[in-house]
């Protein structure tokens, strides 16, 4: 019950900041961020929201700067449209799922090219040793 509880407080809380990101903030430091998950501790006392950037290293460094500032103000929007008697602490975490995506695409990638060559040898190969004496002539390759 509580599991189902903190997923969907934490999937609440979410859409309130979703919903208040894309009203936008007055920080010129933050860019276009997507929010990807958010999860409720135990006692539904912290939030941990994990968030992706669209954009250089500097606009992923700016965009964390300026929702670590904007913290409290965001934390008072979830307070005003949940019906909880406490509302949890925000926490911002960068997601590392572009990155996961683009070493497992290089990987998948990588792994690809080792087929192709594998298959170019094997094409040209033959059997290794002599051919079998007890084989008919018409069942020999």
């Amino acid at each position: 019950m509580a599991g189902e509880r903190q997923a969907r407080l934490a999937d609440r809380i979410r859409v309130i900041l979703a919903e208040r990101l894309e009203k936008g903030l007055r920080d010129p430091r933050l860019g276009f961020v997507t929010l990807t998950d958010c999860r409720v501790s135990g006692d539904l006392q912290h939030a941990s929201v994990f968030y992706t950037v669209l954009g250089t290293e500097e606009e992923r460094i700016a965009s964390g700067e300026a929702l670590t500032s904007a913290t409290g103000m965001l934390r008072s929007e979830v307070g005003r449209q949940l019906s909880t008697r406490l509302v949890p602490t925000l926490e911002f975490i960068p997601d590392a799922l572009p990155e996961n995506a683009d070493h497992i695409s290089a990987l998948l990638r990588q792994a690809q090219e080792r087929d192709a060559e594998v298959a170019k040898l094997a094409s040209s190969a033959s059997h290794a040793g002599d051919a079998d004496p007890y084989r008919a002539d018409d069942e020999q390759d």
